[in-house]
């Protein structure tokens, strides 16, 4: 018992661990290796001198320079890079999608220039694998985090279209020689309008318009989802499922766990017109019906049960597979249930059934002794009575109080 009590708080301390912020480092590095013969090139001009020295118009030409046509695809791959690990520490899960996108871009072009890169191929392997196993940490679809990564999406290729039009003025006709005219076509192509009074004229300048009208479409797309999903998307899916208006949770049973037995108790409740809430954990299937009162938590936290309605709840009913889950959730009903709310707690194993009497339930049922107990009478042809099966069944002997 005690082994899996640590083996519980070990797996809790490593589920609160901030690993975005550690995944939103590694993407960054991933994007500064891309970005790098640029940065050390501005930085042998300005070995001295602050940022202010690198802010001009010499310094961008040189950085855009030490790239080149053959890799502005590496130019691209690492300023995405650092956009996405912003959207990563906010834990968006747009950015989580278009991080792994640019990252097998990133594979491809290390495949491509295999010079001195197997490392940082080998790297950025495991950053994806890294970012496809805890793929559950990035779940957030929130206003703030959307209309952030907006912001600093469009931000990010208005410098691109501008700077890049300005450094390529030459190129077309007429030609790009101040910063508001290199603004006015930045914007006509970003949003595909396109007048056609200022046209390019060479390859390089054709594969840049091109560039700022794909990365236009796909920002602009992204963006408006990321922005209008977490407004419209809720209430259309309570909207689908009839939950348009929140259920009222009073007087009611809470039932924590997805389990065969779980799952059992909420049918027969749900049949005899009782009101159910049910609580599962986020990284959990279940095959209840669309038109359960579900709550996805962790039914432990006090919280989450708070928003479960457990202070006016009749019984909160812990029914995990796992009895040290099932022990906590029971301490954390404690905290919060009112006078009227009875608890009840599985014991799995006929072990720890005397540990989970320890944290004070008002019922411990163990399935596994009254199994035994029932199976050994029926082979021994000994009785089977109401009150036998009432003492296994509630093995504090006190037996509910009021009936379900």
């Amino acid at each position: 018992m005690k082994l899996l009590l640590l083996s519980n708080k070990l797996k809790r301390w490593h589920e609160t661990l901030p690993l975005h912020w550690l995944l939103a480092v590694l993407v960054a590095i991933n994007g500064f290796v891309l970005l790098r013969p640029g940065i050390m090139a501005v930085y042998a001009m300005h070995p001295s001198s602050g940022w202010n020295g690198w802010l001009n118009a010499d310094s961008v030409s040189v950085f855009l320079d030490s790239f080149g046509l053959l890799e502005i695809p590496r130019l691209m791959l690492g300023a995405g890079l650092q956009l996405m690990a912003l959207g990563l520490i906010f834990k968006a899960r747009i950015a989580w999608t278009v991080s792994l996108l640019l990252l097998a871009c990133t594979c491809t072009f290390f495949l491509w220039r295999p010079e001195g890169r197997f490392e940082l191929l080998i790297y950025t392997v495991v950053l994806i694998v890294m970012l496809l196993a805890y793929w559950r940490r990035f779940d957030r679809s929130s206003l703030a985090a959307g209309s952030l990564f907006t912001v600093f999406s469009i931000t990010f290729l208005l410098v691109y279209a501008v700077f890049g039009a300005l450094y390529l003025g030459g190129d077309f006709r007429p030609h790009i020689t101040d910063t508001m005219t290199a603004l006015y076509f930045s914007i006509v192509s970003m949003s595909t309008v396109g007048y056609g009074d200022i046209t390019p004229q060479t390859d390089v300048a054709r594969m840049f318009t091109a560039s700022i009208i794909i990365l236009g479409i796909t920002v602009f797309a992204t963006s408006i989802s990321a922005i209008a999903g977490p407004i419209i998307g809720g209430n259309v899916q309570r909207l689908v499922k009839g939950k348009l208006s929140r259920p009222m949770r009073k007087n009611h049973i809470i039932i924590a766990g997805a389990t065969p037995l779980a799952q059992s108790v909420y049918t027969t409740l749900h049949e005899r017109g009782h009101a159910v809430t049910v609580i599962v954990r986020p990284d959990t299937t279940h095959p209840y019906p669309d038109q359960a009162d579900i709550l996805v938590g962790d039914p432990s936290d006090t919280a989450v049960l708070q928003q479960a309605g457990a202070s006016q709840a009749l019984y909160v009913l812990a029914l995990r597979d796992d009895d040290p889950e099932n022990a906590f959730i029971i301490l954390a009903a404690k905290e919060v249930c009112g006078e009227q709310t009875r608890t009840v707690a599985l014991a799995n194993t006929a072990t720890h059934l005397k540990k989970i009497k320890q944290v004070g339930p008002d019922i411990v049922f163990s399935l596994q002794s009254l199994g035994a107990e029932i199976l050994s009478r029926t082979v021994a042809g000994e009785p089977i009575d109401n009150d036998m099966i009432t003492k296994l069944l509630f093995q504090n002997g006190t037996g509910p109080a009021d009936p379900f």
